[in-house]
């Protein structure tokens, strides 16, 4: 099929590569020139594992291709994805629909033939309805445009594997006609066995959001028992072991940390919670503001857990933070729990290095006033504590005896729980590790 994906960034690049892997024509769509011209060249604006080899394959294939003309996507395409952001509006609470809205009022006088329209941003609940009256107004083809949504479950890191064996696909629409572009558009995924729902718009909608809150909800639970386990001298890995056993339950998302960011979950959360309160149901909107608060608080608990453990003030204290990327896998630092808790520290008055694989250049965008270094050794010299923000396997495979001689303090905090602790103990090593019990000395 010819297919169009409007909106180039973390969500529309890998869908694009993906699409073109399936065996469809795509055109990739953006309004910013120079990402056109970096991803014409094969070339990736963002770091996920597997996209690079996608796009150098299928642009120098000539199936992949892109354009700063959604004109020349109205023409080409009888598919049209639209990926665009929808950020957290100026309330804090509720998604901006104005990208989504403005692409397609920039796309429906174009549409002069049928054709079916995929949304995969992350909406409010009726944002499907409003959006199919407005284009069926705009466009020449009228209600011969039909408009599906297609919410998007990738995660960053994964978005290639998630964009090309996806665990499910879920469709929210009205036309069979619609239903049958649907499946044809993703007929190979389908014939490997991944499941298609198909549902309302209103629940598609819904389900995305519910998705990312449930999640979102178990981050912030887990944090909260290891806080408990900290403070009861208990150990949260075999606890999330034990309570994972239970089919009702599993260890999916229950990993300790300093919370959840990137793009997605946060606002997702916020936006479900404001939902929540809008449909009157105060006692779900309670329990969901209940977990934002866990997640906005963890950067200040890992802060004081750091300053316990010191023996010194934070202010002058001098701070490697392994990390910058919310989550290893991706080069994403949006609501990123290592650089909230990284500025937190310099706001106290540390100084702090910053080392991430992938990240370091996206992080010094957000937050210029942290020094950055190109390696852990570099990052940690003559350092008062290492602290390790963001899971990477760089970190847990890093040699704990050859940087013992470059640090001042020999003190790792580990707020991922990455490191054979063991390990790092017997070259010389305090570790402290979120939710666990010191060893008996």
């Amino acid at each position: 099929m010819r297919v169009s994906v409007i909106g180039c960034g973390h969500l529309g690049i890998p869908h694009a590569a993906g699409m073109a892997h399936l065996g469809h024509e795509v055109l990739g769509v953006d309004l910013d020139a120079a990402k056109i011209d970096q991803l014409s060249r094969g070339e990736a604006p963002i770091f996920e594992a597997g996209l690079p080899e996608l796009l150098t394959k299928h642009t120098s294939s000539g199936q992949l291709r892109f354009t700063t003309s959604i004109a020349e996507a109205a023409a080409f395409a009888d598919v049209h994805f639209l990926a665009v952001g929808t950020p957290i509006d100026a309330d804090g609470r509720s998604y901006d629909p104005g990208q989504l809205f403005g692409a397609a009022r920039a796309l429906a006088p174009h549409l002069t033939r049928p054709c079916t329209i995929i949304g995969k941003s992350t909406v409010t609940v009726g944002t499907t309805a409003h959006l199919t009256r407005l284009v069926q107004r705009l466009a020449p083809a009228g209600e011969a445009v039909h408009v599906v949504w297609n919410p998007e479950f990738l995660r960053e890191g994964h978005a290639v594997e998630d964009t090309l064996r996806p665990d499910r696909l879920v469709a929210g629409l009205t036309s069979p006609d619609a239903e049958a572009v649907v499946r044809e558009v993703f007929a190979p995924i389908l014939a490997d066995g991944c499941p298609l729902f198909v549902t309302t718009p209103e629940t598609a909608e819904l389900i995305k959001g519910a998705a990312n809150t449930f999640l979102g909800l178990k981050v912030s639970f887990i944090n909260a028992v290891a806080d408990m386990c900290t403070a009861a001298g208990a150990d949260v890995i075999p606890l999330v072991q034990a309570l994972g056993m239970d089919p009702r339950i599993g260890t999916g998302g229950m990993q300790p940390g300093i919370g959840y960011g990137g793009g997605c979950l946060p606002k997702d959360v916020r936006a479900f919670t404001a939902s929540a309160a809008h449909l009157g149901a105060n006692d779900a909107a309670e329990l969901l503001r209940a977990a934002e608060r866990i997640n906005e608080n963890r950067s200040h608990s890992a802060a004081a857990l750091i300053e316990a453990h010191l023996a010194r003030p934070l202010n002058g204290a001098r701070i490697a933070m392994w990390g910058a990327s919310f989550k290893a896998g991706t080069n994403d630092v949006r609501e990123s729990p290592a650089l909230a808790l990284a500025s937190l520290l310099h706001t106290r008055g540390a100084q702090v290095t910053v080392h991430d694989p992938h990240a370091n250049a996206t992080a010094i965008v957000r937050h210029p006033e942290l020094d950055y270094a190109d390696t852990t050794a570099e990052a940690s010299r003559d350092a008062d504590a290492v602290v390790i923000g963001t899971e990477w396997p760089q970190f847990r495979d890093a040699d704990p005896a050859n940087l013992r001689p470059l640090v001042h303090n020999p003190l790792v905090v580990d707020l991922r729980n990455v490191l054979d602790a063991d390990l790092w103990r017997v070259n010389g090593w305090t570790v402290h590790q979120l939710g666990r019990p010191q060893p008996a000395r």
